[in-house]
């Protein structure tokens, strides 16, 4: 064996077989690189991508409590407005209550003008 590997064919493929070693050493080393940077690149990616994502939902959240306040704003305008008709309607029918204690016809069977005009308010 050794007699081989003297001869110009064995140092050959002695020298051929190191060089291939040499390659494929130098192969991984540069493929673990392009990993390496791959990994690098892509949790940049990822993290930009979530980072993203995280601003869009607060922007979403922060959109919607807007529009809840508005509407909420809206309703307490809306509720004022009713107890103001309610208040106005409760005025009508105390006056209302008021004109009918005082009518003179209030216990006829028949309907006098006045009882004819009070009905017609409530309409």
């Amino acid at each position: 064996m050794i007699a081989f590997l003297l001869s110009p064919v064995g140092r050959w493929l002695a020298g051929a077989l190191a060089a291939l070693a040499l390659l494929v050493a130098a192969y991984a080393y540069v493929d673990h690189l392009g990993y390496a940077r791959a990994e690098v690149h892509y949790k940049g990616v990822i993290a930009a991508e979530h980072a993203a994502a995280v601003t869009a939902r607060n922007d979403e959240i922060e959109r919607q409590a807007a529009r809840q306040n508005e509407a909420k704003a809206r309703e307490a305008v809306r509720i004022a407005e009713m107890q103001a008709e309610a208040d106005q309607l409760s005025k009508q029918i105390e006056e209302l209550q008021r004109e009918a204690s005082e009518d003179p016809d209030a216990g006829r069977t028949a309907l006098g003008a006045p009882s004819v005009q009070r009905i017609n308010k409530v309409r």
